[in-house]
C-alpha cells in the first residue's frame, strides 16, 4: 500500500485462512519502505491537473518496479521464498481522483480515479500472481472508488459487544463505522476532509528537510486563527451527506492559499496555519462522525485510530476535544499495528476476490 502521503511502501505478509465470514488473517511481517526524496517530487509533480503524458506512462512502470523490487527486499529479510507467496494485493500509487462532483464534466457524469504501477509488471518481476487496480470495478459499478476499507474492516474488527469507528488519519482522513448491531448491507465507510496532506505540505514549505511534522510538536505550539479556520471549514465539501470521497486534488495547496488571501493571513506564523490544520482535520472528523451516530450511539462508541496521523499528539488531543464521549485507542489494540492496517486490508480484499465471496470483485488478477 502507497497511500496519498507519499511516503514510501507498506508492506504486509498476511497469512489468510478461509474467506467471507469464516476470514481467519495473521500479520507475519510488516515494514515501511520510504521512497527517495527525488522519487517523492516525482510522483507529487504528476498528481496535477495538467501532466505529461510520458512523465505518466513511465511513471506507471516504474513504480511497478520499484515495488516489485521492495516487495523481494521484504521478502529476503524476511526469508520468505517468492514461491512461498500465493498472492501480492497491489494498491498502486493514486495520482488523480476524480469523483463527479469534484471534475465536474457536465457531459460525464460518473466517477474516475486513476492508479499507476502497473500488476503486470509486479507479477512478472516478483513470479507472484497479483491483484491490483482495486479501485476500477468500484467506479465502474457507479461508486466513487474510495474509500475501500469498509468490507474488510467489517471482517476483521466487528464486534458484537462494542459500537466501533475505525479512523484512518493518512493523506486524508476517512472511517468505517461497524455498530455493535450492523444493519443489512456494508457499513458506512467515508472521507472526512484532509488528514495530514496539508500539514506535510506546509510543513516541507517552511521546514525544509522536514517531511511531516513530527508528533505534532510544531502545530502544539501554535494557535488556532478563527477566521482562517471558518474560510477553510466553508468548502461545500463539508456539508455534503454521507458517503463522499475526496482526495489532495481538491484539499491540497492552492485551496489553503486561497482561503488565507480571503482572511488575510498569508503571513501568518506557520506554527498558526499548523495548528489551524490540525483543528480543520478534527473538524472534519467530528463532524462526520456526529452525521453518522445516533445520540446513543456518539456516546457509547471506541474510535480506533491508525495512519499516520495517529502518531500526531497535537490530532489526537484536538479529536478527544471534539468527541468527548468516544474511548480512543490505537487500532493496535484490536491486534494490528496502525502503520500496517491499510496493507492488511487490501490483503483482505485480493483473498475475497479470488476466493469469489459474492459481491466482493475488486481488482484486476495479473498472472507472472
Amino acid at each position: 500500500m502507497s497511500g496519498t502521503s507519499l511516503d514510501g511502501l507498506d508492506v504486509a505478509l498476511c497469512r489468510c485462512e478461509g474467506h467471507g465470514t469464516q476470514l481467519q488473517t495473521t500479520l507475519e511481517h510488516f515494514a515501511t519502505l520510504p521512497y527517495s526524496a527525488e522519487f517523492r517530487q516525482r510522483l507529487r509533480a504528476i498528481s496535477q491537473p495538467t501532466v505529461a503524458l510520458q512523465d505518466v506512462t513511465v511513471l506507471n512502470a516504474e513504480v511497478a518496479r520499484q515495488h516489485a523490487e521492495m516487495v523481494l527486499v521484504c521478502l529476503q529479510s524476511w526469508q520468505v521464498a517468492a514461491a512461498e507467496v500465493d498472492l501480492i494485493a497491489s494498491h498502486g500509487q493514486t495520482i488523480w481522483h476524480a469523483p463527479r462532483h469534484q471534475h465536474r464534466q457536465a457531459d460525464f457524469p460518473h466517477h474516475a480515479t486513476l492508479q499507476i504501477g502497473d500488476g503486470d509488471h509486479l507479477a512478472a518481476l516478483t513470479g507472484i500472481i497479483t491483484v491490483a487496480d482495486f479501485r476500477q470495478k468500484h467506479v465502474a459499478h457507479g461508486f466513487e472508488g474510495a474509500p475501500l476499507a469498509g468490507y474488510a474492516d467489517q471482517l476483521l474488527f466487528s464486534s458484537p459487544t462494542e459500537n466501533r469507528l475505525l479512523l484512518n488519519l493518512g493523506g486524508i482522513a476517512n472511517f468505517t463505522y461497524l455498530p455493535a448491531r450492523p444493519t443489512a448491507g456494508l457499513p458506512l465507510t467515508t472521507d472526512t476532509g484532509p488528514g495530514n496532506t496539508l500539514l506535510d505540505a506546509v510543513t516541507r514549505q517552511h521546514f525544509p528537510g522536514r517531511e511531516y511534522d513530527e508528533n505534532g510538536a510544531i502545530a502544539g505550539s501554535g494557535t488556532v486563527h478563527p477566521a482562517l479556520l471558518r474560510e477553510l471549514l466553508s468548502h461545500p465539501f463539508f456539508a455534503a451527506p454521507l458517503p463522499k470521497t475526496t482526495g489532495p486534488e481538491l484539499f491540497g495547496p492552492d485551496y489553503l492559499h486561497e482561503a488565507q488571501i480571503k482572511t488575510g493571513t498569508t503571513s501568518l506564523p506557520p506554527a498558526d496555519v499548523l495548528a489551524t490544520l490540525v483543528e480543520l482535520t478534527a473538524t472534519g472528523v467530528a463532524t462526520a462522525v456526529q452525521q453518522c451516530l445516533t445520540e446513543a450511539e456518539n456516546t457509547d462508541v471506541a474510535c480506533y485510530v491508525s495512519g499516520g496521523g495517529s502518531h500526531n499528539g497535537a490530532l489526537l488531543h484536538a479529536l478527544q476535544r471534539h468527541l468527548l464521549t468516544a474511548r480512543f485507542a490505537p487500532i493496535d489494540a484490536l491486534g494490528i499495528p496502525a502503520d500496517a492496517k491499510e496493507a492488511v486490508l487490501f490483503a483482505v480484499l485480493a483473498n475475497e476476490t479470488v476466493a469469489g465471496t459474492p459481491g466482493i470483485s475488486l481488482g484486476k488478477i495479473c498472472l507472472p
